[in-house]
């Protein structure tokens, strides 16, 4: 399978978590990708020029990120990272739409920072975006006790967003949010976490 990824993407961050959990990384060739750049490619594996995007071995393509998890968690006889049915698979989607929603408004916030000129740069929407951040991160704050050892979709998709937090030195999340902060310290020494750190 291809997979069309960036070291510097949370989303593909998560799809590699999902394949390393899954015993199947093995079996990506991944191709590093730059979408912003003017002579990329990827709009034909992807037409709205984003990564991920995964090219099955049948040469269908997918994407974006949920999807891929969920086609990659296909792929293996072990526990479902994404659960299949019930009040467990529902939680677990929540989960991961809040941890993907923090980091939208990461990305969004870093967009307008990094590449928007400084005289065209809109301060009330960075505001915005990082009012978003810290009310889905006291939501981790609130629930990630409850999570004990479980390391499904929704918590690989929380880990993927504090590390881009922390990869582009977002918001300063940790003091407010010991439990949070402990979660994470324990989550960031899984393999399949620690393997993909982002690098500039």
């Amino acid at each position: 399978m291809k997979f069309r990824t960036s070291v510097t993407s949370p989303y593909a961050r998560k799809c590699l978590i999902v394949a390393i959990e899954a015993g199947i990384d093995g079996r990506l060739e991944q191709v590093p990708t730059a979408p912003w750049a003017a002579d990329t490619d990827l709009p034909k594996d992807n037409p709205l020029g984003k990564i991920p995007a995964l090219v099955t071995d049948g040469g269908e393509v997918l994407y974006d990120s949920p999807v891929i998890c969920e086609y990659l968690d296909s792929l293996h006889g072990g526990r479902r990272l994404v659960p299949v049915s019930g009040g467990e698979r529902w939680s677990q989607l929540r989960l991961e739409a809040l941890a993907d929603g923090i980091l939208d408004a990461a990305v969004a916030a870093r967009i307008e920072i990094a590449l928007r000129p400084e005289d065209k740069r809109w301060p009330q929407w960075i505001e915005r975006q990082n009012a978003a951040i810290d009310r889905g991160l006291d939501a981790l704050e609130g629930e990630c006790a409850a999570w004990g050892d479980s390391f499904l979709i929704g918590q690989i998709a929380a880990a993927a967003a504090l590390g881009y937090l922390d990869f582009r030195a977002g918001p300063a999340w940790r003091e407010p949010r010991p439990a949070l902060a402990a979660w994470f310290a324990r989550a960031s020494q899984r393999p399949s976490v620690a393997a993909t750190v982002p690098k500039d």
